[in-house]
């Protein structure tokens, strides 16, 4: 068996040699996105497993096919970069990685939140200035505060864990409720209940058609004045210009971003000494009521353990025995 994995990084290299050796299966490595032009590369192949921001080409999947590759394994939980009727209409397997390490970005999502509310950056920056007075930056404690947790998957649910350890009051929506967490969080029926009590937002929610800019204009409006809003999902449930608006008249008190809608430019890329085009990220990263980090609430060891072991499962699962139980559809 042999499986060509694309796109890896250094630090997953050495989890991949180890799953190789432990499996006795070759795993040839390369840095490249899985494309048109580079699916060439896995014509010699039994399976293939990638990892990208670009969504996949569709022609990727005609190809595998051709090649005689029955299924194509990404090394992540979100799969919007993959066109999921084209791809089921070619008869590929394509698998993902359900769970890696929901304490990775629960945690992080939470001390994003932390920061916010402890006007963390605004102190950091002064003190690099030098300046090291309080003034004008009095803040709040989480158990004072109700968080509106949107999704209460995994993540969701682990960011909960985490929140009522601090003491906070828990509100949440999503479309089907955890029955484990009814005793302690109050599900609301409808958003809308949901903005009008949260003093922290936090988004834990896929992107899908549906949820495509949930945070927007109308949605900004229902909520409390001074909210804070972290999102370490998907770039795409944000309207960020109507974000930046909510920052700028006030409504919203500042927001932590780990996803950005426009980041497959930018995140994960070296940009220093370059001009960077896109003004909306600009205006994000010179405001200091945003913190903007490069999509890496996952990234810890585990978590990138996880991705390539299970990744890797998949791929052999498939091989074997003709399905996986990590199939998205």
């Amino acid at each position: 068996m042999k499986i060509l994995a694309y796109n890896v990084r250094a630090d997953e290299a050495e989890y991949v040699k180890a799953w190789a050796a432990k499996n006795q299966v070759t795993v040839d490595m390369n840095q490249k996105d899985l494309t048109p032009e580079t699916v060439k590369d896995a014509q010699d192949y039994d399976g293939v497993c990638a990892l990208q921001t670009s969504e996949y080409d569709p022609e990727v999947y005609t190809a595998l096919m051709a090649y005689g590759i029955p299924q194509l394994a990404i090394r992540s939980a979100g799969f919007d970069g993959i066109d999921v009727a084209k791809a089921k209409a070619t008869g590929l397997k394509v698998t993902n990685v359900p769970a890696y390490s929901s304490s990775a970005i629960a945690e992080f999502s939470v001390q994003q939140a932390l920061q916010l509310i402890r006007e963390t950056p605004a102190f950091a920056k002064n003190v690099q200035a030098q300046d090291f007075r309080w003034n004008g930056f009095i803040s709040k404690e989480l158990n004072q505060l109700t968080v509106g947790v949107i999704g209460t998957g995994r993540i969701g649910k682990s960011a909960i864990d985490i929140y009522r350890g601090f003491g906070s009051k828990i509100v949440a929506y999503d479309l089907y409720p955890n029955e484990a967490l009814k005793p302690y969080v109050t599900y609301v029926d409808n958003l809308s209940e949901l903005y009008a009590v949260a003093d922290i937002i936090t988004l834990h929610a896929p992107a899908t058609a549906e949820n495509h800019h949930l945070i927007c204009q109308d949605s900004i409006a229902q909520m409390k004045n001074g909210v804070y809003i972290v999102n370490t999902a998907r770039g795409s449930l944000i309207q960020t210009a109507d974000l930046i608006a909510g920052l700028d008249n006030g409504k919203i008190a500042g927001a932590a971003l780990d996803t950005y809608e426009n980041e497959a430019d930018y995140f994960g890329k070296d940009w220093s000494g370059k001009k960077i085009t896109d003004p909306i990220l600009q205006e994000l990263l010179h405001r200091d009521d945003v913190i903007v980090t490069p999509h890496v609430a996952f990234y810890t060891e585990t978590a990138v353990n996880n991705m390539v072991d299970i990744s890797l499962d998949s791929v052999k699962e498939v091989l074997e025995t003709g399905s996986s139980r990590n199939e998205i559809y």
